[in-house]
């Protein structure tokens, strides 16, 4: 649920980046921070323990314009996408505004993938809401792998929803920006 803070005439919008374990989350949030203007990011915070890991920073887009006279300022999480840690990943979607789905490309994760979406699905509903009605979008990560599945079968088999869906590689950037647009606007137009 959006915050607004009255006093400094800003919208605090949570979005969280949802997928398996290694599939590029991280490496998006990554590559968001170091190629974003540094006026438009506060600082990268990791909440690591032995085994999992959380990003977060915030960040105010130059170019998205005001909701009512207020700037919009979106916090960016990723989750940890290992199978153990689904009450972790619970409590980071408390809250949330918007949800990028960051599937592997990789034929071998695609069963994987359903698998996380399904539990999207499921972990939303505990947390009081329906993806049907969301701000939602999936991201096809490591286009650059010579094995990635067509994205006609990834959209086939994961994009029931018939979302937006963008192909990406978060390792040299290519798809995180729109992804990143996409999901800021259809925020920012449910607000």
């Amino acid at each position: 649920m959006a915050l607004i803070n009255v006093a400094s005439r800003e919208i605090h919008c949570k979005i969280v980046y949802y997928g398996t374990g290694y599939c590029g989350k991280t490496t998006n949030l990554r590559y968001i921070y170091r190629h974003a203007p540094d006026a438009a990011h506060g600082d990268l915070l990791t909440i690591a323990t032995e085994n999992e890991r959380t990003l977060f920073f915030d960040f105010l887009p130059l170019d998205l314009g005001t909701v009512h006279g207020f700037r919009v300022r979106f916090h960016l999480y990723t989750v940890p996408g290992q199978v153990l840690y689904e009450r972790t990943r619970i409590a980071v979607l408390s809250g949330t505004d918007g949800l990028v789905f960051v599937a592997d490309s990789a034929p071998e994760k695609l069963e994987e993938n359903f698998q996380s979406l399904i539990e999207l699905e499921r972990n939303m509903r505990q947390v009081g809401k329906d993806l049907g009605d969301f701000p939602f979008i999936l991201q096809w990560n490591k286009r650059d792998i010579p094995s990635a599945l067509p994205e006609a079968t990834l959209d086939r088999y994961l994009n029931r929803r018939h979302v937006p869906s963008f192909p990406a590689s978060a390792i040299t950037g290519e798809g995180v920006f729109p992804t990143l647009r996409a999901i800021c606007k259809a925020v920012m137009t449910r607000l």
